[in-house]
């Protein structure tokens, strides 16, 4: 991948990405977070990259293992599906996706959030997208958690951690092909 990233930019404020932290102590079940961040610079300006990165029907299609989407309110709520096997489990879970911050060009916050009955596991995603200019385009950051709790999360945090990690890296893979390597 052509792509330029920040390693000074990759630390959390509260740890190393990819490290999981307990959730705050007035959580009723206290199941480790993830927290992630990664940087990519493009050659497309902002405008073209808000372009891009808020048509969620095509940023759902870049993920392999989620589908279906459909928008319900223009950056404001989605519906998604996540299908996938880890381990002896097949999920397959109802994502809500909603969108609480927006500042054309710049940022957007979104949360996603979905649950499988019948492997009993649920999930969330909390993550902030933003655009800089860049001498070289336009910086794209991403930051923000994971949670996988049920059954899957029996897992283990490694086996979570790696397929968040895929998943991280098809979008950003399918980012710069659309967007072009800085």
């Amino acid at each position: 991948m052509d792509s330029v990233y920040y390693p000074e930019k990759a630390a959390w404020r509260e740890g190393e990405p990819g490290t999981a932290r307990q959730p705050d102590s007035d959580r009723k079940d206290p199941v480790p977070i993830t927290e992630f961040h990664r940087d990519l610079v493009v050659a497309a300006d902002r405008t073209a990259c808000w372009a891009v990165l808020t048509d969620v029907p095509r940023l759902v299609s870049w993920i392999s293992i989620v589908g279906d989407a459909n928008e319900l309110a223009y950056l404001e709520r989605y519906t998604a599906v996540l299908i996938d096997r880890m381990g002896p489990f097949k999920m397959r879970a109802d994502l809500d996706i909603s969108v609480d911050h927006v500042k054309e060009n710049e940022h957007i916050h979104v949360r996603a959030s979905g649950e499988d009955r019948g492997v009993g596991s649920r999930l969330a995603v909390d993550a902030v997208l933003s655009l800089e200019d860049s001498g070289l385009g336009t910086l794209i950051s991403t930051s923000g958690t994971y949670e996988v709790v049920g059954k899957v999360a029996t897992l283990g945090a490694g086996v979570i951690q790696k397929k968040a990690t895929k998943i991280i890296d098809e979008f950003f893979e399918n980012t710069a092909d659309a967007l072009g390597p800085a």
